[in-house]
């Protein structure tokens, strides 16, 4: 079914297309993790990120210039920085951090009404939808899936997910 994907999308766009995706979430979420888990396919050792990482990862025929920003209070009202030109956000919870929860339910609703992301696909990695009021969201399109950067699950399928929401926009 991928490679079918793949060869109908190639014939649509006439090649690779490329677009811009940020990981978001609190600090320790797991957003670097996904990065490198995406782009070299294992975890590497990561420190907290203080600004930014940015990688190209190529999936299905996708160029995806992914932007990996810091989740540290401090630093997240500069996330608006980046919010032109985006395509999707996936943003990352840690659904065992249930005393942050709320903050990370804040974050969220306060990027999504950022103008700059109206058009914005959103993929949530985490198993935390009601706790996020995702459902409240009616004029977006969004998906949620259980992940888990260490052991590489669940990637695929959202990331699947994602080009075909991208490509539906």
């Amino acid at each position: 079914m991928g490679n079918w994907f793949s060869t109908l999308f190639n014939k649509l766009t006439g090649g690779e297309r490329e677009v811009r995706i940020l990981i978001l979430g609190l600090d320790g979420a797991g957003k670097t993790t996904i990065l490198y888990r995406l782009q070299i396919g294992e975890v590497v050792s990561t420190i907290p990120t203080i600004g930014f990482n940015v990688e190209t990862v190529t999936y299905k025929n996708i160029k995806f210039q992914v932007w990996d920003l810091g989740g540290q209070t401090s630093i997240r009202p500069y996330w608006r920085c980046y919010y032109a030109n985006t395509d999707a956000v996936i943003y990352v919870v840690d659904s065992c951090d249930r005393d942050r929860i709320g903050t990370s339910r804040d974050e969220l609703a306060s990027m999504l009404s950022e103008d700059e992301l109206k058009q914005a696909v959103l993929l949530v990695a985490a198993e935390v939808s009601d706790a996020l009021d995702l459902p409240k969201l009616k004029n977006r399109q969004w998906g949620i899936y259980k992940t888990s950067a260490l052991k590489g699950e669940g990637l695929d399928v959202g990331l699947d997910w994602l080009v075909n929401a991208i490509d539906r926009k």
